[in-house]
């Protein structure tokens, strides 16, 4: 009897053990716990991507190199909330400023991050990085080029929405989003 007891003691003692250690979060958890009784703090939604074809918005402004139209769709890309990345052929800055124009120099013309443009490397056609960036990212393209020669290539540039033409219209951009 004693050993029976004695039995049903040790049993009764090992469930409420058993019990007590899976109430018990591991360790490691209890902060994880703590974490989620507080309120979470949103972070800011990431706003859309949106490329620009540099080197075809900068002859918006009759035909002819000019920082200026591309420095107005910057700005306005960023009022209606996109991240604006700029695509440059190599021979940009030779058009605007009379010489070579590296990432940074361009960035610091558009009052962007340099994170945000790129200039390509000579020799190399700015419209095949333009799509292939556009595909990777599935963002939109700011542009009057239709890349005719690029759309077996690239076929999603038929989609509505993927090119996204603009221009001046009374001195003041337009774009068609």
């Amino acid at each position: 009897m004693v050993i029976l007891v004695a039995t049903l003691l040790a049993l009764a003692l090992g469930v409420l053990l058993w019990r007590d250690r899976r109430s018990k979060p591991p360790p490691g958890l209890d902060r994880l716990a703590q974490d989620r009784q507080r309120p979470l703090r949103r972070r800011p939604a990431k706003r859309p991507e949106i490329l620009v074809d540099g080197s075809n918005v900068m002859h918006w402004q009759d035909n002819r190199p000019d920082i200026g139209p591309l420095r107005a769709v910057v700005a306005e890309l960023q009022t209606r909330g996109f991240t604006p990345g700029v695509i440059f052929d190599a021979n940009a800055g030779y058009k605007l400023f009379g010489r070579y124009c590296d990432d940074p120099f361009m960035a610091r013309a558009l009052g962007l991050p340099e994170a945000q443009v790129l200039v390509v490397p000579k020799g190399e056609p700015a419209d095949r990085f333009l799509l292939e960036v556009s595909r990777r990212r599935q963002a939109p393209i700011v542009t009057c080029d239709r890349f005719r020669d690029w759309a077996e290539a690239y076929p999603e540039i038929q989609t509505p929405g993927r090119l996204i033409r603009g221009g001046l219209r009374d001195g003041a951009i337009w774009l068609a989003l």
